[in-house]
């Protein structure tokens, strides 16, 4: 039933809300904000990285490369400058889907 949800959860922040942003606040320009804000998963090419590859179990936060404290804060500044606030909200919406499967991980 957790694992369920988490996998709802986590892939939901990935998908929905990048689209419902890009429904609501970005109207006008829909398709490409909805490209960028989507590209965000681009990020996990950091777990190329890891060994192994891939584990179900594991919390990208600290633990991959780009999905480290040092980047979320850049993330965070990308998201304050108007010509990167796109690219910014979308690295910020992946990492907060990552949060919240570390978060259902350990319940």
């Amino acid at each position: 039933m957790i694992e369920t949800l988490r996998h709802f959860v986590h892939y939901g922040i990935h998908f929905g809300v990048p689209l419902i942003i890009a429904a609501t606040i970005y109207r006008s320009n829909f398709k490409i904000a909805l490209i960028i804000l989507l590209s965000g998963i681009l990020i996990d090419i950091d777990h190329l990285w890891a060994t192994p590859l891939f584990d179900p179990n594991r919390c990208s936060i600290g633990f991959h490369s780009l999905h480290q404290w040092p980047y979320v804060a850049l993330y965070l500044l990308l998201a304050l400058w108007p010509r990167t606030r796109l690219a910014g909200i979308a690295l910020l919406i992946h990492i907060a889907a990552d949060l919240s499967d570390c978060f259902l991980m350990d319940l």
